[in-house]
């Protein structure tokens, strides 16, 4: 493999002799015991946070250099045992700062203000904020250490559904015109794309029959999971288990209650998309088997990928020339590593190192989905630039609840740049499909989730029994509320729920929807505003983890409080569906 197409590595540290170096210096500084009962005298705070902040960063650089390493050659031992190193001295870190959250919030109101009023500390502001603001939920030290040891008692719901949806699932292959067809969760998926529409149905019902058998479990498991949320919820004096999720985030619970108000109001849209798949499909019944069947043959976009890489940045060229610049700086610096190599993980991620610079794992491959992985990642990596760059240490590190948007705005340019310039009647078509099908599984599929964990915790809430049969009946409800009068609703679709692994993170899929509403509403100011959207979507990936993250896409011209970025989202899905329906 030539260089050029490798992680540029050395970068972090020049062989893992420095690395050993730099490990022996952080487990040397691991221990904090000397600013026990100091931290309400800000000397003694800020003496303790730069120490905290040294060890952190240089833990970061150890933890990323064995992952990259390991991820280039999973088959290679003493990268393993980096990993291990690398973890283990986390878990230190961890356990030996875990005084400081406590006795920050034990300290009075007055000092935590004055804190955060002083221009000294003002890279603790928005921490230091949140310690107050959480303040009401932090119990007696007896009460949190035993509610802490709870823990792992309660945790155990989600290695149920792991073990039952890996390991105990009775997934087994059948005979199909002579053929084996073998059954997995992967396979599903590959599946429920083929043409072969006698094989969908078949492959439909026996992998939700493998469901069905164990029902009577998951649906235990489940509400045992739920319970389990609402006891700490109210354990913690928070309203509801909804409110305590969101709170994690600093999210105000009118989002997620907006989320879902405009989406059903948006259905329509949804019925009209499902409508015209089932007529090019020339289908007089259209099942929920049916719905994932490309409409048009794939067409393929295949370039090398020093070209595709040209098309990612000619496509994100309303971003401006700066944006432009760090693509090619990216490229040229080998913040990328491209291609497939013998043991080298699959898939594709960025991760973000504060004192280098972001890297990017690519498994490429000249297909047109992977040519969007790149402008994907990349959207991810100079987010993470533009925050290290722009914000202190302790304010870099972005929520997860703005992680997908300037990856999915990336996406949107790069799909609208092509749409308009591209003269293929084939490829149009697909790409249309490309932006509908993105915008219905992230935005209206993950709101549809999210509406039913909205429900299944307020029935325990309400001390009403959660039963398999009511989760059923509501989901099925729900399922056909969504997808409208052209699809049937399949018996089997009602247990869908019982497969989705993020219910045991609670009000998690939300974000999914959030972020895509937001790129797409900035995807489209960008390209009807200009160079103040653009100067305004910069300042919002330079704000890092500086404010609540409502208030940092507002920054971007978001305000998901609001119906007008749900309005611009829905454009957006509205016009592509026109387009897509007139060729």
């Amino acid at each position: 493999m030539q260089d050029k197409y490798t992680w540029a590595i050395e970068d972090i540290y020049q062989n893992i002799n420095e690395w050993e170096k730099d490990y022996k210096k952080a487990e040397g500084m691991i221990d904090f015991s000397e600013f026990k009962g100091k931290l309400g005298k800000k000397d003694g705070f800020i003496s303790l946070m730069k120490k905290q902040e040294t060890v952190s960063r240089i833990i970061e650089k150890l933890s990323v250099y064995a992952m990259m390493l390991h991820d280039s050659d999973t088959q290679n031992s003493e990268y393993d045992g980096l990993m291990s190193m690398a973890t283990t001295l986390s878990v230190k870190f961890s356990s030996a700062s875990s005084f400081i959250t406590p006795e920050l919030t034990s300290l009075d109101d007055s000092v935590l203000k004055g804190y955060i009023a002083d221009k000294d500390l003002s890279e603790y502001d928005y921490f230091l904020s949140s310690i107050l603001r959480e303040k009401p939920h932090i119990l007696s030290e007896n009460e949190e250490k035993l509610l802490a040891e709870s823990g792992e008692a309660l945790s155990g719901f989600r290695d149920i559904f792991t073990k039952i949806d890996n390991a105990d699932l009775p997934l087994e292959s059948f005979k199909y015109k002579g053929e084996t067809i073998p059954m997995s969760h992967g396979m599903f998926g590959v599946i429920m794309h083929s043409t072969d529409r006698a094989l969908r149905k078949k492959y439909f019902k026996k992998y939700y029959g493998a469901y069905i058998s164990l029902m009577n479990t998951i649906s235990a498991t489940y509400t045992g999971s739920v319970k389990k949320d609402v006891f700490y919820a109210k354990a913690k004096k928070f309203p509801s288990a909804l409110n305590m999720a969101l709170s994690s985030e600093d999210v105000d619970s009118e989002v997620y209650y907006n989320l879902i108000r405009s989406v059903k109001k948006a259905l329509p849209s949804l019925h009209r998309y499902m409508a015209a798949k089932k007529k090019i499909l020339g289908y007089d019944k259209m099942h929920m088997f049916d719905i994932y069947v490309p409409t048009t043959d794939n067409a393929e976009i295949k370039l090398e990928y020093d070209k595709a890489y040209d098309l990612v940045i000619e496509g994100l060229s309303p971003l401006g020339e700066e944006y432009g610049k760090l693509l090619k700086k990216a490229h040229d610096e080998r913040w990328l590593s491209v291609y497939e190599t013998k043991g080298k993980r699959s898939g594709a991620y960025s991760v973000a190192v504060y004192d280098t610079h972001p890297y990017v794992l690519l498994n490429y491959q000249k297909t047109t989905h992977d040519v969007f992985t790149i402008a994907h990642e990349m959207g991810h990596s100079i987010h993470s630039y533009f925050s290290n760059k722009n914000q202190p240490y302790m304010k870099a590190d972005y929520k997860i609840f703005v992680a997908e948007v300037a990856s999915t705005v990336n996406e949107v340019l790069l799909i609208r740049y092509l749409l308009k310039k591209e003269s293929d009647v084939k490829l149009k078509k697909y790409l249309l499909s490309y932006l509908l099908e993105m915008i219905r599984t992230t935005l209206f599929r993950q709101t549809q989730f999210a509406e039913f964990e909205e429900f299944a915790h307020g029935e325990i809430e309400k001390g009403e029994p959660l039963t398999k049969d009511k989760m059923c009946e509501k989901y099925l409800e729900i399922n056909k509320e969504y997808y409208g009068k052209s699809v049937i609703s399949d018996d089997e679709i009602k247990y869908e729920w019982a497969r989705i692994p993020h219910f045991y993170r609670a009000f998690y899929v939300y974000k999914y929807a959030t972020g895509i509403i937001s790129a797409l509403a900035i995807a489209d100011r960008i390209l009807t505003e200009g160079e103040k959207a653009v100067s305004d979507y910069f300042k919002f990936l330079s704000s890092g983890n500086s404010d609540n993250p409502v208030n940092l896409l507002k920054i971007a011209g978001v305000n998901l409080t609001e119906q007008k970025p749900f309005e611009s989202a829905f454009k957006t899905f509205d016009d592509a569906l026109s387009e897509f329906i007139k060729l």
